[in-house]
């Protein structure tokens, strides 16, 4: 039940981004999280989107992509459940590449990806101790 992250990369100048992001919507796929990360000469757009089956063929055209395996987790807008998926992660020797956040839908309610070392197991320790997770098809929701 992971979902798909693409990663785009990009150049690091003017005009990329506004390129990368109108090909997304001009796809017809909607933007659901997004995170930039930079480097010297190049950004990597991490982001997830809908439909990323039909819609990465159609970004592969223009721009150097990878699809990856992320776990979202659902969290509460509230001090500590962070740090209750985090002590769940930690207990079961996780590691974390890297993660950001996005709210959802429902009052209060955010969820947190995660890039971690080992997808399945995180995902079933997530889900043993209540903490719910979203696949790509509930992402459509």
């Amino acid at each position: 039940m992971a979902i798909t992250q693409i990663s785009m990369f990009l150049n690091n100048q003017p005009g990329q981004l506004v390129e990368a992001v109108g090909a997304i919507s001009a796809a017809g796929s909607n933007i659901r999280a997004m995170s930039i990360a930079e480097a010297n000469d190049f950004g990597i757009l991490r982001a997830i989107i809908t439909e990323p089956d039909r819609v990465c063929p159609l970004l592969e055209q223009k721009f150097l992509i990878m699809r990856n395996e992320v776990l979202a987790a659902r969290m509460d807008d509230r001090s500590g459940a962070l740090h209750e998926i985090l002590t769940v992660l930690n207990e079961g020797n996780i590691n974390i590449e890297y993660m950001y956040a996005f709210t959802g839908t429902g009052p209060e309610e955010a969820y947190v990806v995660f890039r971690v070392s080992d997808v399945r197991t995180a995902e079933e320790m997530l889900q043993a101790n209540g903490i719910a997770t979203l696949s790509d098809d509930t992402l459509k929701l």
